[in-house]
Formats: C-alpha cells, structure tokens, sequence
C-alpha cells in the first residue's frame, strides 16, 4: 500500500487546496479591498477549470507514462499555488487559481487510473478508496490546520502550505512510484463512442445528481444552522460532517471489494443519503441527535465516489483515466451547479427549502441507478 499512499498524498493536497480557500475568502477580501462575492471568483474559477480540465486532459495525455504526468500535474499544482500566495491582484490570483484546477483536474483522474492498475482486481476497491480518501483527509484534518495557518501566518501562508505539499508529493511520487505501463491512447473515434456510451453517460449523470444533492446543500450549510439558532455551535456539525466523509470513505472499499456489487451498493448510498437530507429539518436542534445527519450526509456524499469510478474502469478499462475524468468533472460541475440553483431555491421558497429540494434531486439519482440495475440483466442477454 505504500504506492496507493503517495497517490494518497497527492489527492490530500488536492483535498485541502480544493476547500480551504472558501474559508480564506474573508482574508482575500481584505487584502485586495474587495468584496466576498468578488473574492468567491477564486473558488468558482478552480472549481470550473477543474471540471473543464479533467477529461480534456486525460484525453490528450492518454499513453504518456503515467509517473511522468501525475509528477508533472503536481510540480504545476505547486508552483500555482505559489503563485496564488504571492499574488499582487485579483486578475492575477484568478489566473494562478484556474491554473491549480488545470493540474488538479489533470492529476486526480490519472491517480485514480493508476491505483486500481497497481493492484490486483480483487482489491481495486480498496486501493480506490484509499486514494480517494486522500482527498477526503484533506479536507477533514488539513482545512482547519489550514485556518489555524492562516490565523496566524495569513492566507498567504496557508497557500504556502499547500504548494508545498504539492512539491513533496511530486517527489514522493518519481522516486516510489514504479513505472505503470501506460495504455494506448484512445483514438477520437474511441473518445466518441465513450462519450456517446449510455452506460457511462448514465453512471455519469448519477455522479452528477449525486454531487449536486450533496455538495449543493453543503454550500448553504451554516446558513441552514444559523436559521436553526445552531450558528455558534456550526463547527462540531461542519466536523461531523467531515468524519463521516472520512468514515464513509475508506469503509467503501472493503464493502466493494467483499461484495463485487459497486452498482447496488451506489443504490443504498443513494436511498441512505435521501432519508437523511429529507429528515435534516426535523432533527436540527434536537441535542446530539442534531449531529447525526450531518455525519450520516458526509459519510454517503464521500463514500459514493468509490463505488462510480470503479464501475467506470470495469465498463472502459482500456481508457480508465479518461471515463474517470468524465466523473470528476460530474462532480465538481454538480457542486457548482448545486450551489447555484439553491441560491434559486432559497428565494423562491427559502432556507427551509433546501433540504427538501436536495432529497429531491437524491431521489432522481437513486432511479436513474435503479434503472441502470434494472436494464443491465436484459443487456447481458441481449
């Protein structure tokens, strides 16, 4: 396992980069005397670029040796977040911030890839899981050692912090990743099919509901408990959120390895994560109970990604970087999206709206996973 670890290593920087800058907006704001909306472009142009990124690139270094991209990917990542630390303006910060997705969105597909060719099949759904739950660590553990840095040394130095860890990683990787035969590139007749496949495109549109379900109703998070008079005490549920995402994924892993089902456990993550976003309102404020959703919701949002990515590679195992890239951007765009549509959400029918319309949207995802289980018997057949 110590090969999946420093993929590991990389996702947690990608982790950290990916969520800590949301809670330095107020600092950004104050350096360049502008507002939070405008500071708040530095999320959504990492988060748009990331998606964009993901499968473009994956396509063009399709058969590269793949310790040379993932190194490559990470040295990029580095140096932009270096240079978002020292950024003299917000032109110049957004420009560093699209460059980060840009890496971002090329590293984390490839590592994917290359975790589940590292092992034996028997055990993709742990290496996955593993790797994945890099990202989920970065986001528990490193964000708030990221706030208590900025606290201290400044936004600045927390991107600091990043890009450093970044550079570690890269070297981690060229000196104890092994060579990974790289797969042929995929020619644009084969990119085309991929894209036109209905399999992937619906595992895809999952992901997709899934992330805008989960990550959507994230963004409004303190909003929702500040409404429910729970403002001060925001911080144990933003933590219980994060330990169930941290729970669920690396529990995920066994579970798919042991069952051989990824679909069928995806349903249940689905059906889970519905019951507790529509009963979220109810249990807000209720003591200890209160926090039981939140650990519940982190744990099914982070645990659903194993089970997407590795359907995908069993689906195209010839282009496996490529199809998880097209779930990465589902994701990213899915939380980008959520974020958006429940800003219209809140002024139509306001706060208390939002869980219902994010169980809403869960239970769209879980039929469209119902009906992939339903249509894959007949396919076999056929």
């Amino acid at each position: 396992m110590e090969r999946i670890a420093v993929l590991a290593l990389g996702m947690f920087a990608l982790g950290l980069d990916a969520y800590v800058v949301a809670g330095l907006l107020p600092g950004i704001g104050a350096s360049f005397r502008i507002a939070s909306a405008e500071a708040g472009q530095t999320v959504t142009v990492f988060t748009l670029t990331y998606a964009l990124a993901a499968p473009v690139c994956a396509t063009l270094l399709a058969g590269r040796p793949v310790r040379k991209v993932l190194s490559l990917a990470l040295a990029v990542f580095a140096l932009a977040n270096a240079l978002s630390a020292w950024a003299v303006g917000l032109s110049w910060l957004l420009l560093a911030r699209a460059l980060a997705g840009l890496a971002a969105g090329l590293y984390a597909p490839v590592a994917v890839a290359a975790a589940a060719n590292l092992v034996e099949p028997r055990r993709r759904g742990r290496a996955l899981a593993f790797t994945l739950g890099g990202m989920s660590t970065g986001t528990v553990v490193g964000v708030p050692a990221g706030l208590w840095i900025a606290e201290r040394l400044g936004w600045q130095g927390t991107l600091t912090m990043v890009a450093l860890l970044g550079a570690l990683a890269a070297a981690a990787i060229l000196l104890r990743l092994p060579d990974i035969p790289a797969a042929e590139p995929p020619s644009w007749r084969a990119r085309a099919a991929l894209l036109a496949d209905p399999r992937i495109l619906a595992t895809v549109a999952v992901s997709f509901l899934t992330a805008l379900a989960s990550l959507g109703l994230y963004t409004y998070a303190a909003p929702l408990l500040d409404r429910a008079g729970l403002g001060e005490a925001a911080a144990g549920y933003f933590w219980a959120w994060g330990i169930g995402g941290l729970l669920g994924s690396f529990a995920i892993g066994p579970l798919i390895d042991r069952t051989a089902a990824p679909r069928r456990l995806m349903a249940l993550i689905l059906a889970i994560l519905t019951l507790t976003l529509a009963a979220l309102p109810a249990l807000l404020g209720r003591g200890p109970l209160g926090y039981l959703p939140f650990l519940i919701w982190g744990a099914m949002g982070w645990a659903s990604q194993a089970p997407q990515q590795h359907t995908l590679l069993g689906l195209k195992p010839a282009y496996g970087s490529v199809a998880v890239a097209l779930n990465s951007s589902a994701n990213y765009l899915g939380g980008a999206v959520g974020a958006a549509l429940g800003g219209a959400v809140m002024a139509l029918g306001g706060l208390a709206a939002l869980p219902v319309a994010a169980a809403g949207v869960a239970v769209a995802a879980l039929m469209l996973q119902l009906a992939i289980l339903m249509r894959r018997p007949s396919a076999a057949a056929a």
